[in-house]
């Protein structure tokens, strides 16, 4: 939307979208956590591609206490990609992201209500 980091903007509420009377904060969403039963597959994916967590916690072992740090590694890596001579490189030799990556990856079921 040709706008400042969504980091400036999840507190910024007069945030608009570039060249524009737009407000961001419509966009958006809220999630009501202790409305649902969380498994330890469930979690929030504040990046990119909540596709790629998806596939690779299902081929985790559920209890390994380090899956949700390699899956946050791993979708970095699927953005940034390897360094080559010519720079970050993705799949097909396409240029991979040159710029600063954030990934969380939240696990849900945390947020389960107790009885």
């Amino acid at each position: 939307m040709a706008t400042i980091g969504v980091t400036r903007g999840l507190g910024d509420h007069n945030l608009k979208v570039h060249d524009s009377n737009i407000y961001i904060k419509p966009f958006l969403s809220f999630y009501p956590l202790a409305q649902c039963e969380h498994g330890a597959d469930d979690v929030l994916v504040l990046g990119t591609d909540a596709e790629a967590v998806t596939c690779f916690l299902t081929n985790c072992d559920p209890d390994d206490q380090h899956r949700y740090t390699m899956a946050a590694q791993d979708l970095i890596m699927r953005a940034r990609g390897v360094l080559k001579d010519r720079g970050w490189r993705i799949s097909n030799d396409r240029l991979g992201s040159g710029d600063d990556i954030s990934v969380y990856i939240i696990p849900l079921m945390y947020g389960n209500k107790q009885n």
